[in-house]
């Protein structure tokens, strides 16, 4: 480690929000004080109904540990993430962590089919979520897990829970079944930005039983992993292509768990396409990489790691340093320590906007 960048280490008080921890049930019974009996009995004879190749994180050669730390099982039983507990004496505490934003994702009804199953499964888990998690410590907030494929019932669910300030942001796939930007999933944005609310875009099973890959199921876990990146991709081209920013210019989208050094390059080829073929798009009155720039902020986990550590500063000064935003993805095994994750010497300024200040206006906590 370089003399300034230890030093740097050295004198830093630690204290961050954390854009991405993952609470997750012991099973599915920590849902049924939230679920009425007809579900309960429903998840006892049939359980989950979702059209995909790798599902819960179990299949091979899906991963080994299901994703998760091997340090972070509960020593009473149980998955990673299912026990605050230790989430806050390996996590909260010693990380500093002023905020943590949970990201709900197992039986949380944005991957089942049985669409009024879906329902009772996203309210379940909303208030599972502030019950379980959120009273039990006033640093963490919740996402408000909605069913994409189902925009009447997301818009309710979003304006039951919109006036809620232990709620921040709305939880939905980028892996829709059809292109996240068409018209039929408007309502959900609509609803977001009526309630002053950010999409958070975390992937996530796919609703629609599309491939992860445009070329069919991956045969290794680093495929699907790399998915994550190009899945974002393909949200951020749709939503900007189809007009969505147009329609909702307060809306704010929060790219999680899906890297950032793509946005760039993404920007520069929307912009050399629109360039060429304006006329195909004249609701798009902006240059692709403008809307991406004023909309989207980015979650640095995973985060890239350049041959050369200063290149991550290019790609910060392109999505601009008031649109990163810190996460960790705790517990799973490729968690960003907060201590280690940037290899370069960043001023005291730079350090504050993506450790704690830019999520804490997007999310408009205090």
């Amino acid at each position: 480690m370089n003399a300034p960048l230890r030093a740097q280490k050295a004198s830093q008080t630690l204290m961050i929000v954390d854009c991405d921890i993952h609470p997750i049930q012991r099973s599915a019974k920590d849902l049924y004080p939230y679920l009425p009996k007809v579900w309960q009995e429903h998840i006892e004879s049939f359980g989950a109904h979702v059209r995909q190749g790798m599902t819960e994180q179990i299949m091979w050669p899906r991963m080994m540990a299901s994703g998760q730390r091997a340090d972070a099982y509960p020593p009473q039983g149980g998955p990673p993430g299912s026990d605050y507990d230790l989430m806050k004496r390996q996590h909260l505490d010693p990380n500093g962590v002023e905020f943590g934003m949970l990201v709900a994702l197992s039986k949380g009804g944005m991957e089942e089919r049985n669409q009024p199953f879906a329902r009772a499964l996203s309210s379940a888990v909303n208030d599972w979520q502030l019950h379980d998690w959120v009273e039990r410590d006033a640093r963490l907030r919740a996402g408000i897990v909605v069913t994409g494929e189902d925009p009447e019932h997301a818009v309710a669910e979003i304006e039951k829970r919109a006036g809620d300030r232990r709620f921040a942001q709305v939880i939905i796939s980028p892996r829709s079944s059809e292109p996240i930007g068409r018209r039929r999933y408007w309502p959900i944005f609509a609803a977001a930005e009526r309630a002053g609310l950010p999409i958070g875009l975390h992937p996530a099973a796919v609703p629609g039983g599309n491939p992860s890959s445009g070329a069919g199921w991956p045969t290794y876990y680093m495929q699907e992993h790399h998915t994550f990146t190009t899945g974002s991709q393909a949200a951020a081209v749709s939503l900007v292509m189809e007009g969505v920013f147009e329609q909702f210019p307060k809306l704010r989208i929060a790219m999680i768990e899906s890297g950032f050094s793509w946005a760039p390059a993404l920007g520069w080829r929307m912009d050399r396409i629109w360039e060429r073929m304006r006329k195909e798009t004249p609701h798009i009155k902006r240059p692709p990489s403008e809307y991406m720039r004023e909309h989207f902020w980015f979650a640095t986990q995973p985060m890239e790691e350049p041959e050369n550590p200063q290149d991550i500063i290019q790609m910060f000064d392109w999505i601009g340093w008031d649109h990163i935003m810190f996460s960790t993805d705790y517990p799973h095994w490729d968690f960003d320590d907060p201590r280690q994750v940037i290899k370069v010497r960043l001023t005291d300024e730079q350090r504050e906007k993506i450790f704690r200040a830019n999520a804490k206006a997007l999310y408009q906590l205090s």
